[in-house]
């Protein structure tokens, strides 16, 4: 069995902010935008080496959308800033009709997403982003599960014509894909290759399968782990391929499990290989106020629910 470890911890947010940096240098079309969250974003070296190339919006995400749309049409390729509950629940109509609709080349990138935002509760908190997300016609969803990811995928995604929507977090957590990697929009990548059951992970929750993985298989458990950082399009043949083997599969995100990866999955179950599926999310629930590890653990959002989960999905079989 291949095992990960890492010897630093980052947050995924400082990933994007390096990945804009780079591309500040490399790329004289990239612009950012920002809703007055500059040190949260960690857009400040960027705008230090490029301030003709960043727009300050101020408190007023709707008229950032607007903006970042219009200068697509001057073949300007803008990345917005904030929160994912201020760069999506609160701009969806912005999105929906000034960037989704007409299939502008806006890089709607999203913090702080997910239960570990923490001690801001509920109302800062989101977790039906991807599904609003996934929902619109021509969205790119991503959800990487590491600084050296975030940054890849960061670099990537200016390369790619048409809306996306990048979402990364506030928490430190363990840096374990490689510095150097190429980031593949809608190709997963299978960290650990297993018999007995398939574990389907993004973001935060990636680092959890890994862990769950190494638990099962001390006790003699096969997991097969898949990082599934492109939620939208969905690498379904990754999928199938590995559900044929293991027969039966475990979903994980930091996100409700209505409307997010799970449900992905189980579409694309459905209509081409049935097999049983178990769900690790947040189930129909708005968060709370507390650390990252206290609301993660209360939510069942850890290693340890992904092993309940694989063993109760095993037995379904």
């Amino acid at each position: 069995m291949k095992t990960y470890t890492y010897t630093e911890k980052k947050d995924t947010r400082s990933g994007f902010g390096a990945g804009l940096t780079e591309l500040g240098r490399t790329n004289p079309n990239v612009v950012a935008l920002c809703a007055d969250l500059i040190g949260s974003l960690k857009m400040n070296d960027f705008i230090k080496e490029n301030p003709e190339r960043f727009f300050q919006i101020g408190i007023a995400e709707a008229n950032m959308m607007g903006i970042a749309a219009g200068l697509t049409i001057g073949g300007k390729i803008p990345f917005t800033g904030t929160f994912a509950n201020f760069s999506t629940g609160r701009v969806y109509d912005q999105i929906r009709q000034s960037i989704a609709y007409s299939g502008k080349n806006v890089k709607i990138c999203a913090s702080h997403a997910g239960l570990t935002l923490g001690e801001d509760g509920a109302t800062h908190q989101i977790l039906e982003d991807i599904g609003m997300m996934k929902m619109l016609p021509g969205m790119t969803v991503i959800n990487p599960c590491d600084y050296n990811q975030t940054k890849a995928a960061t670099i990537a995604i200016a390369d790619y014509d048409g809306p996306v929507y990048l979402r990364f977090g506030r928490p430190s957590v363990p840096i374990f894909t490689p510095a150097d990697q190429k980031f593949e929009i809608g190709k997963a990548i299978t960290f650990t290759e297993g018999t007995d059951v398939t574990i389907v992970a993004t973001g935060h929750l990636v680092w959890e399968a890994l862990e769950a993985s190494k638990v099962l298989h001390a006790q003699g458990i096969s997991a097969e782990v898949i990082n599934i950082h492109t939620i939208k399009p969905l690498d379904d043949a990754a999928i199938l391929k590995s559900v044929a083997k293991t027969g039966c599969v475990v979903t994980a995100e930091e996100h409700n499990i209505l409307g997010g990866l799970g449900e992905s999955v189980a579409r694309v179950l459905a209509t081409t290989q049935p097999a049983p599926q178990e769900f690790v999310g947040t189930n129909d629930t708005f968060g709370e106020s507390g650390t990252p590890a206290q609301l993660m653990e209360k939510y069942g959002l850890n290693s340890a629910s992904i092993v309940e989960k694989s063993k109760k999905v095993i037995a379904r079989k």
